[in-house]
């Protein structure tokens, strides 16, 4: 079972922030990417919202770096560690915008982008941009279609849709990868149905370990109906981590424990059919922060 992580600091909602991103900048983010990449993490994920308006901000807060920088920031200073877009608003943006950025990300980190994608939930942010809020469903199922096209290996991509129409106008550089892997984010019933007729992967918002089994099967209820087939990533987001016992409250949905203990938990995932977990350490600031991504992937990782 694989392991990936939310990058800190670039987006800073209070669900999840921890108080001493406030005042974190890119070193730190550096010195997180580089200590996931020596820890054997999959991926680094990086959320896209492009403006947050006052009714949310206090929530939300208006700190949400642009993933295409961030990663691309980030891969020139690792190695091997992919590059998770978690999630691309598409609709927000024209398919071939969001291909020439995300294509130039993958061709300048020679083929580690997986392009996650979403609906998006912010009205305004929509409005704002002259996207369709009321129809972004839709919007995300043509979009997927169109990016397929533009990721391709085509130079000249060609798409005919109700909302897109492209074809002649060329994109170089074209994505290292021969195809870029698209995971849809996302937990309604429309999202599953997304997931599996659509995508190459499945990354689920907010769903407890009670409620996985059932979404999964029901993934591979419609990939079998549909005579689906190909590689399949299903994702999960774990409760929140803190390898060795805490000095300090840490809150109480939040695993703790040795390596043992937390591998023990976290196998759990995989008995219910899950190929990749998202972690996320509590931490008091960065240097807690990559010791915990050192010790995870240390002690916990090798047995999972």
């Amino acid at each position: 079972m694989a392991y990936g992580i939310q990058l800190p600091v670039q987006s800073q909602s209070t669900i999840y922030a921890e108080s001493w991103e406030a005042a974190a900048g890119p070193d730190d983010l550096l010195a997180v990417a580089r200590a996931a990449d020596r820890a054997g993490f999959a991926y680094l994920a990086c959320c896209d919202h492009v403006a947050i308006p006052r009714r949310l901000a206090s929530a939300m807060s208006t700190v949400w770096y642009d993933p295409v920088a961030t990663l691309a920031f980030l891969a020139a200073a690792t190695e091997r560690i992919r590059l998770l877009s978690h999630v691309a608003v598409v609709g927000l943006r024209h398919p071939l915008l969001s291909a020439k950025q995300y294509a130039t990300l993958d061709h300048l980190s020679g083929g580690r982008l997986i392009l996650g994608v979403g609906a998006g939930h912010v009205r305004e942010e929509f409005e704002v941009l002259g996207a369709d809020f009321e129809r972004r469903g839709a919007v995300l199922d043509e979009s997927v279609d169109a990016l397929r096209a533009a990721l391709g290996p085509d130079e000249f991509p060609e798409h005919h849709g109700k909302l897109y129409d492209f074809e002649g106008l060329g994109q170089r550089p074209r994505p290292a990868q021969d195809r870029v892997p698209l995971w849809v984010g996302g937990s309604s019933p429309a999202a599953l149905r997304r997931a599996a007729l659509k995508g190459d992967g499945w990354l689920p918002q907010g769903d407890p370990r009670d409620r996985l089994p059932a979404q999964i099967a029901r993934i591979r209820e419609l990939r079998e109906r549909a005579g689906a087939s190909g590689p399949f990533t299903v994702g999960a987001i774990a409760e929140p981590l803190y390898v060795g016992a805490p000095g300090w409250d840490v809150g109480r949905r939040t695993l703790t424990g040795g390596p043992q203990e937390l591998a023990e938990s976290l196998r759990a995932y995989r008995a219910m059919g899950v190929d990749q977990i998202q972690v996320r350490f509590r931490s008091r600031d960065c240097t807690e922060l990559t010791d915990q991504i050192a010790a995870f992937g240390a002690g916990v990782a090798p047995q999972l």
